[in-house]
């Protein structure tokens, strides 16, 4: 599903991973981060595809509420478990919407 966002600018993070063989507790994981996720203050969306790449884009009104969700407990119980347990490698990237456009038929 499309993310709806709000009029620009709002902010992007962007997250790209590759996943190790462990799998152990990492779907519950990532449903409970995104339930948790839509009721932080500043949440807009999120949009997620999964092949040998994952990429996630979660969308937010500001840089102060990323900063607050990547400092929520239980959020940085689940990047230790990430960085221990499910991820070879990952990056992070965080950007400043400035335009965007929709395409429905």
């Amino acid at each position: 599903m499309i993310a709806k966002t709000i009029r620009t600018p709002y902010y992007a993070v962007i997250f790209s991973s590759i996943r190790s063989e462990e799998d152990s507790g990492y779907a519950e994981m990532a449903d409970e981060m995104i339930e948790l996720a839509h009721s932080q203050p500043g949440f807009l969306g999120v949009e997620s595809a999964r092949n040998e790449l994952g990429i996630t884009v979660s969308y937010w009104e500001s840089i102060d509420a990323i900063k607050k969700w990547q400092e929520h407990p239980a959020h940085k119980i689940a990047q230790q478990r990430g960085k221990e347990d499910w991820y070879k490698k990952y990056a992070v990237r965080i950007c400043k919407v400035d335009s965007d456009y929709f395409f429905e038929k």
